[in-house]
């Protein structure tokens, strides 16, 4: 079947997963989120790809939040249904066996942010603006930002941005620790290209590994995740000394 709102290219074991609504917002409509999750499921099952490249690049903007036009017509059961959507595809894009760079082309607002969040590496463009706009509309997002945001920049960060609905630009979504890197409009994707053709090098068992045991540090002590680690390396390790 094909994709209304996304398509997908793959070059040396990458695979680039381009938003591409059509207009000037990439809107997370049920449409966009769940293509989005039958994109991932089809890459994940890919044995070629060992990294995924999320963005709306060469679009103006990566993704902007829910299509209000779609919400104001939701009932209850409608928004938790799709608060539930939402979350379901980025606890699949942080559970993914392969890296995910976010490559944040423009602008990431409200459900563009937890999207970027999901993602294990952000990278941006220097016209970024990203934010968290919903104290204004009189909406909070359902889509675990709250939850989130502080883990990534902080409580401080997370309660300006959620509190203020100010757009932040790149520089300074690099200094609260939102993005991790930040090129000019000239170089942007060569570099994200590079920089995922870098990673996609390695095994890809251990990066699966060591994306998971990251991940679980957020969520066990010190000495589990020894533990964890420790029954990881003997796996991994075996799987690597078969391919020497």
């Amino acid at each position: 079947m094909p994709y209304k709102k996304l398509r997908i290219e793959n070059a040396n074991c990458v695979s680039y997963i381009l938003l591409d609504a059509g207009s000037r917002f990439n809107k997370l409509s049920t449409t966009t989120i769940r293509e989005l999750k039958r994109a991932f499921t089809q890459i994940t099952e890919d044995p070629e790809t060992n990294v995924v490249v999320l963005s709306g690049y060469p679009g103006e903007s990566f993704a902007v939040g829910a299509d209000i036009s779609q919400m104001v017509h939701f009932s209850p059961d409608d928004a938790f249904h799709f608060a539930e959507l939402g979350q379901s595809l980025f606890d699949q894009i942080e559970t993914c066996s392969k890296a995910v760079i976010g490559a944040l082309n423009g602008i990431t607002m409200g459900g563009g942010c937890d999207l970027a969040m999901s993602c294990d590496i952000r990278i941006a463009r220097d016209n970024l603006q990203i934010a968290h706009p919903g104290a204004k509309l009189g909406i909070i997002t359902g889509f675990c930002g709250t939850r989130k945001l502080p883990q990534i920049v902080g409580k401080n960060f997370a309660r300006e941005i959620f509190m203020t609905s100010d757009p932040y630009n790149a520089e300074e979504a690099k200094r609260m620790g939102l993005v991790d890197s930040v090129f000019s409009g000239d170089t942007f994707w060569s570099e994200v290209v590079s920089f995922a053709e870098k990673i996609a090098s390695h095994p890809l068992h251990a990066l699966s590994a060591a994306k998971r045991l990251i991940n679980a540090a957020e969520d066990t002590d010190l000495r589990t995740g020894c533990l964890l680690e420790r029954e990881t390396v003997t796996h991994t390790n075996l799987i690597s000394a078969m391919h020497l």
